[in-house]
């Protein structure tokens, strides 16, 4: 897969919380950097999705909506074979939301970093 296609199906694993789909878009040296959480490798993803879930589901009348994210606003830009990628990520039915920065390349995804936006009294 070319990096474009390693992004598409990143985004769609995270669409639905699927950290199967998620973990095969992803390089061998991937991290997700939660500031709530810190640091999460590859191999600890799957757990990390799974207290999200639980995260979303108690602000969410007790289950995890589907889609479990809406991805809007999302920018590309590619140089020299890496593929940059920001967007704007919400759970719906929550106040849970954020943007997110992605590299990726013909390897797979190598890191998000994602950052959290509250809404006033949420």
């Amino acid at each position: 897969m070319n990096a474009a296609e390693h992004l598409n199906a990143y985004a769609e694993g995270w669409t639905h919380g699927d950290a199967d789909m998620i973990l095969k878009a992803t390089a061998k040296d991937f991290t997700f950097d939660d500031p709530n959480v810190g640091v999460v490798t590859r191999e600890a993803l799957s757990d990390y999705l799974v207290g999200l879930k639980e995260t979303i589901a108690s602000q969410h009348e007790g289950r995890v909506p589907e889609p479990m994210l809406s991805l809007t606003e999302l920018l590309t830009r590619e140089e020299e074979g890496r593929l940059t990628a920001s967007c704007w990520w919400t759970v719906p039915g929550t106040a849970i939301e954020g943007a997110g920065l992605i590299k990726v390349d013909a390897d797979g995804v190598h890191s998000e970093v994602i950052t959290y936006h509250a809404k006033p009294g949420g």
